[in-house]
């Protein structure tokens, strides 16, 4: 990768990477780093990110990005999918291991670019359990070490396992959940850190040390070192890490946190995101960093990478790796082909309730932003979603002569708003807004505006629909929420979406 003009800005904005990003996983290459995250019910799978200062992060592509690759059942449950990658670099070859936990269990794939393309998985049936991790000792032996925490030695050319899977440590006494193990050799100590207190409120990072990568583990004395739990700390649920060691020998961890907001219990509405803090080390023991919104810089200059644009009128044959689908994405259903210029859906499922509703949408990754996109419905039907699962979103749909607000929460389904098409082109828009103020426990954390615009670009909203129903607190699970474009009748077609972030 080539060096990027380096500024001169000396704090950094957390999360690094804002929406749902959940459970990364970081290596270096000389002065790169790449990252990864689970990516759940979605298609392509298990996005990957480069840097070059840990802080500014561009997706370069998306490890599963075939079906050869990534098997989801129509039937396969939201937050089901892709758990918990590792990726390591070993012996000049990337190396990425995964569950899927809907289709085909523990999973192992190479490649020589993280931008891909990568291998056809390499199954693991003698790997249990989810979260696996990858580490290789000096004699070349790879210890594959999973949630639990178990440990089993691996041939990863074969996925042949080499003996049975043994327990290696159970975390903290009284602390549910040891997951997300990583081991690490740094210097005379083998260490192994896991997330621990489950993937709520209560989630913390912990680790333990060996002088052997098989044990026994001498757990630290100041576990968890890293937890929001009790607190009011705006970033809460914070686990799931990973170390990495910067070119100048400085220690970083990135790890998965919410921002809650609105009342009580708090919700967070944009899935678990990636943060990063500094770590010391203190008696051979990492010490982490206090984690905050606004941190300072990494001690090497920063290199912000390319974002993800704003709008996206649909010009390549390809679609861009930020768009991500449900389950899969048949070209037959998903083109920007059929219609040059234009991204054309062809329906399945009926509506956004369906598990195989064609769907092509975005990551929300700010409190408040506004989503828009140019349609044509023809004689068909489709709109823009704001989608946590099949049983937790708000849409505004289209057909030749009606605009349609629909609501689903759960068991209940309403129809909340309609009006006539309006002349023109037809552009529906959405507006999330943050909570400014809040007035009682029950205040949600946003408030979603569904409706469209006029010919001048006033936005004419037919409803407003507290935000919170589309929050993990209340839909339970482990994504976050998804912007986008779908078709539930015949095909629709979108001749551009603009995604923005709003003060």
């Amino acid at each position: 990768m080539s060096s990027l003009p380096a500024t001169g800005t000396t704090t950094f904005t957390n999360p690094v990477l804002p929406g749902f990003h959940p459970d990364p996983s970081v290596c270096r290459v000389g002065e790169d780093y790449y990252l990864v995250c689970s990516s759940f019910e979605y298609f392509p799978g298990v996005p990957v990110f480069h840097s070059q200062d840990l802080v500014h992060w561009t997706q370069i592509g998306n490890a599963l990005d075939r079906t050869s690759q990534l098997r989801l059942p129509p039937d396969s449950p939201s937050s089901g999918g892709i758990y918990a990658p590792t990726l390591r670099h070993h012996d000049g070859r990337f190396w990425l291991i995964v569950t899927n936990v809907s289709a085909d269990g523990n999973m192992l794939f190479t490649a020589t670019d993280p931008a891909g393309p990568w291998s056809d998985p390499i199954r693991l049936p003698g790997v249990p359990g989810i979260d696996p991790d990858l580490a290789w000792d000096e004699d070349g032996t790879c210890w594959c070490t999973v949630a639990g925490v178990g440990q089993v030695r691996l041939d990863p050319s074969t996925g042949e396992t080499l003996g049975p899977c043994r327990r290696i440590w159970s975390g903290s006494p009284g602390a549910k959940a040891p997951e997300a193990p990583h081991l690490y050799r740094m210097g005379d100590h083998w260490y192994l850190l896991i997330a621990e207190g489950g993937t709520e409120r209560c989630h913390g990072v912990s680790i333990a040390r060996s002088r052997t990568p098989d044990g026994p583990f001498e757990p630290c004395p100041a576990n968890p070192i890293l937890t929001h739990r009790g607190t009011d700390h705006p970033i809460q649920n914070t686990g799931h890490a990973d170390l990495v060691q910067g070119p100048d020998g400085s220690w970083w961890m990135v790890l998965l946190g919410v921002r809650p907001g609105g009342g009580t219990p708090g919700w967070h509405a944009l899935g678990r995101e990636t943060y990063l803090v500094p770590v010391e080390w203190a008696d051979g023991w990492p010490v982490v960093g206090e984690l905050s919104p606004t941190m300072a810089a990494p001690p090497w200059p920063l290199r912000p990478g390319a974002t993800t644009p704003a709008r996206d009128d649909f010009d390549v044959s390809d679609l861009a790796p930020h768009w991500i689908s449900l389950r899969d994405r048949p070209a037959e259903n998903c083109t920007t082909k059929e219609r040059p210029g234009w991204l054309t859906l062809r329906a399945r499922g009926a509506s956004p309730d369906a598990t195989d509703v064609t769907f092509v949408g975005r990551r929300q990754q700010h409190v408040s932003c506004r989503v828009r996109a140019s349609i044509d419905v023809g004689e068909g039907r489709g709109g823009l979603t704001v989608r946590l699962d099949e049983a937790h979103h708000y849409a505004v749909e289209a057909t030749s002569t009606e605009l349609v607000v629909t609501a689903r929460i759960g068991p209940l389904s309403t129809v909340v708003a309609s009006g006539p098409v309006p002349p023109g082109p037809v552009i529906l828009r959405v507006e999330v807004a943050a909570v400014e103020e809040v007035r009682d426990a029950r205040t949600g954390p946003d408030t979603v505006a569904l409706g469209f615009e006029d010919q001048d670009g006033t936005f004419r909203a037919l409803a407003a629909l507290d935000g919170k129903y589309l929050t993990t607190e209340v839909a339970g699970g482990f994504t976050g929420r998804v912007l986008g474009m779908f078709a539930a009748s015949g095909s629709v077609h979108f001749d551009w979406f603009d995604y923005e972030p709003a003060p």
